[in-house]
């Protein structure tokens, strides 16, 4: 069913009626046609802000209405595209995805439902942000090739893993992991290896906790190379269930028993897990799903289906897609870092420093990933490609971006953002996109599709709709866009915009764009 571009269109259960709301939930066009200055001014005073704030929302507004027009015919709202689907949550229960909890990843049912339904049956598949590999691991269970890029060692780990697991392991091997849990060689270990520490780590875990965590180090160096891999990798996977911490978005959240006091409410994660348990149950987990990954949640199986061939390069997307031949992809699926302040380098910081990752290649790994945090600095994106050139000259074409831009460093002089990095992060998350995007057009074969998810979100009021604007710049990019499916329910920003600009609900969508043929 298509849908105005307003966006945010839904059926009345009870009497069947479709009720559809324009993309600024606080209505400041109409208000900004009254000619009565006074009753203008009460109006702006009771949504608490300025008459300039109130003016430039309303302009920002009205070129988010344009943008929705352009794009009537293309938004669709999907009722079959859940949350759950469209995020990792249906991954909790899926044979090998299950190992680790990468939260910000989608689900393998989702690049299922993509690859069916657009009846993608062979060829090679991309993903320039592969995170833990679902884009990847799905399309070589159909059949198809395909290659990752991932920047962050976890996420790098995470996929070789598997591959490990699923390509080299030998029943020895199988038999080595069945000791472990078996015997508990750490427990008899007189050495311990020491674990890195960063400085956001330090005191993450129990004292038996960590005293467990070098014996299980030292013993697993006994073993062959695949085997501590793999051992190795399920020690990953449980840290944030034995440690004093929770990921939490921008940052890692501290239980009171840590002593490390966040704020003026303590925080209790609850109930966090012992060493031994812990380890058996996921080296457990793993076994199973590796000798028996026929999974009954897998949509649209298909036997005897020889699987495709997986790669991926480390690295940032904005160094390895240029190193790409052109015209080389059947189709590309992914979901870049949304614009939304996340820092991966602190959520996953626990990982990070398990894999010997220290402070400098922290900091270097932050400024390398895409602009979605308030530290990242202006990216030389010339200096990195000169062909960027057409992307950047695309991004400055585009209005609403600009008119946003322009607001939010009028905010920024005014003192009225809680951080001043947040217009220099969204002027770099756009054009640093609208490079990725020239460069996924440039690497794709004619008619393919790019599937790509991703949220809007807000900043000092006003809300950015990623969706249209990146879409905008792929059609000046050279992209046709065939849909924007929007999720029937949208996500709340965060509890400080929530609370100075009430609680509407910011679109989620998977963007679908093609390739004009030669």
């Amino acid at each position: 069913m298509r849908q105005n571009a307003s966006a945010k269109t839904k059926k009345d259960a009870d009497h069947g009626r479709t009720k559809t709301i324009r993309p600024s939930q606080l209505g400041f066009s109409e208000l900004c046609d009254k000619d009565d200055l006074s009753e203008f001014s009460d109006t702006v005073s009771s949504v608490g802000c300025s008459i300039e704030q109130y003016k430039d929302l309303s302009e920002i507004e009205s070129l988010d209405f344009e943008l929705s027009q352009h794009f009537k015919n293309e938004i669709e709202i999907k009722p079959s595209l859940t949350r759950q689907i469209v995020s990792f949550q249906a991954n909790k229960t899926r044979v090998s995805y299950r190992w680790f909890k990468y939260k910000e990843a989608f689900s393998a049912a989702l690049i299922e439902y993509l690859l069916n339904e657009y009846g993608i049956l062979n060829g090679k598949v991309l993903d320039p942000f592969a995170g833990s590999g679902t884009t990847l691991f799905s399309a070589s269970s159909k059949g198809l090739d395909a290659v990752g890029v991932e920047l962050l060692p976890i996420g790098q780990e995470i996929i070789e893993t598997r591959i490990c697991l699923e390509k080299d392991f030998n029943p020895d091997d199988f038999s080595r992991l069945e000791c472990w849990v078996k015997k508990h060689p750490w427990d008899k270990s007189k050495k311990r290896l020491e674990m890195k520490e960063l400085r956001i780590t330090k005191g993450a875990y129990p004292d038996a906790t960590m005293e467990s965590i070098k014996r299980y180090l030292s013993a697993l160096t006994n073993e062959n190379e695949r085997v501590q891999k793999a051992l190795r990798f399920a020690l990953l996977c449980i840290l944030e269930s034995i440690s004093y911490t929770r990921k939490d978005g921008q940052y890692l959240r501290w239980d009171y028993r840590s002593g490390r006091q966040q704020g003026n409410k303590p925080f209790d994660k609850g109930v966090i897990l012992e060493f031994n348990k812990s380890i058996c149950e996921k080296i457990i987990e793993i076994i199973h799903d590796v000798r028996f990954n026929r999974d009954p949640n897998e949509l649209f199986q298909e036997s005897n289906q020889s699987p495709g061939i997986i790669k991926i390069f480390p690295g940032s997307c904005l160094d390895m897609l240029p190193r790409i031949k052109s015209q080389s992809y059947d189709a590309i699926i992914t979901s870049p870092p949304y614009c939304n302040r996340y820092d991966y380098t602190r959520t996953y910081a626990l990982e990070l420093a398990l894999l010997g990752i220290d402070e400098q290649s922290i900091s270097d790994l932050r400024q390398k990933m895409l602009s979605c945090t308030v530290e990242n600095r202006k990216k030389d994106l010339i200096s990195l490609n000169p062909n960027f050139e057409e992307a950047i000259k695309a991004t400055d074409k585009q209005a609403l971006l600009q008119r946003i831009l322009k607001y939010l460093e009028d905010q920024k002089y005014r003192k009225k953002l809680n951080n001043n990095g947040i217009p220099r992060m969204v002027k770099g998350y756009f054009y640093e996109m609208a490079c990725v995007i020239f460069e996924c057009f440039r690497v794709m074969k004619p008619n393919a599709r790019l599937f790509m998810v991703n949220d809007n979100v807000r900043y000092a009021g006003a809300s950015i709709s990623v969706d249209m604007i990146l879409s905008n710049i792929a059609e000046m990019i050279g992209f046709h866009v065939e849909k924007i499916l929007v999720l029937p329910n949208g996500k709340g920003n965060s509890s400080q915009q929530m609370g100075e600009h009430g609680r509407s609900p910011l679109r989620k969508c998977v963007y679908v764009w093609r390739k004009g043929g030669l």
